[in-house]
């Protein structure tokens, strides 16, 4: 193995980002391997290393992946932040011992990426409902991961009111009320929220999920359903799959990318088949 780039972003998840760094830097010491760490500040480029091990949640893999496009070397991701969505797709539940055996081998697996309005993501885009979740998150973060979604999702469920979206896909178009689209790479979101469980990221497609207008006095009864993924087959839920997708409105959406907010009213979303290289 040659020098390994090992990139840390020390505020994520509460200092789990900082723990895991800490335990990586011994076991490269005890192997003797070649590493250089990065925290505060990351370099301009990963020229001369053979591999990145990027150490963070979801928001770091984004900001990652939007600082340096056309990435070409192989990222090992390691769960450093509060909901680790996008790591959990990718490796399931694995302890860090267990994970850094795993990457030793090296093993290389292409994935997708997509993106929105000129922006990278990994992990997925939720437009409405989803989207005023994660902002009132920012807004006064509670509780990191699964729990402090959840709390968000109670507090906001009863309040929120669809958007008029006009949607485009393959040319055909439609104009509703929507409580909100996921447009999604991975899985799930908010730290185990399974929105598109039947998303694969190496398929070169979105899964698209489109939720209609729901009574709010409805909505508790069907939140438990999107949470464990069997809302699929709700009357009022439509899923795609497709490559590229248009959501415009005469409002302002709120919506999120890998978490990370993001407000307009008009989204132009597509796949990019293959554009990053993990090892897994």
């Amino acid at each position: 193995m040659q020098s390994v780039a090992l990139v840390c972003n020390i505020t994520a998840g509460k200092g789990r980002a900082s723990s895991v760094l800490n335990i990586l830097q011994q076991k490269f010491n005890d192997l003797e391997l070649s590493h250089t760490i990065f925290t505060e500040i990351w370099p301009k480029n990963f020229d001369g290393f053979s591999s990145i091990w990027l150490i963070g949640g979801d928001g770091t893999l984004n900001y990652f992946i939007n600082k340096y496009p056309g990435l070409t070397i192989p990222i090992a991701l390691f769960k450093g932040g509060s909901g680790n969505d996008f790591a959990w797709k990718l490796y399931g539940n694995i302890s860090v011992d267990d994970f850094l055996d795993r990457v030793l081998e090296s093993k290389t697996r292409k994935v997708d990426i997509g993106i929105c309005n000129g922006k990278y993501f990994v992990n997925g885009v939720g437009i409405g409902f989803d989207g005023e979740v994660v902002k009132a998150m920012g807004q006064k973060k509670i509780l990191p991961g699964h729990m402090g979604y959840m709390l968000t999702v109670l507090k906001k469920i009863f309040l929120y009111k669809e958007k008029k979206m006009r949607v485009i896909v393959d040319g055909s178009e439609s104009n509703q009320e929507i409580f909100m689209i996921n447009i999604a790479n991975g899985s799930r979101y908010g730290g185990g929220f399974m929105v598109a469980p039947q998303a694969v990221i190496d398929d070169g497609e979105l899964d698209i999920v489109i939720v209609d207008k729901i009574p709010p006095v409805k909505r508790l009864f069907y939140l438990p359903k999107v949470e464990v993924g069997k809302h699929l087959d709700l009357p009022l839920v439509e899923v795609l799959k497709k490559n590229k997708i248009r959501v415009q409105s005469e409002f302002i959406l709120t919506a999120h990318l890998d978490g990370e907010l993001m407000e307009t009213n008009k989204f132009e979303i597509e796949i990019i088949p293959g554009a990053l290289k993990f090892i897994c």
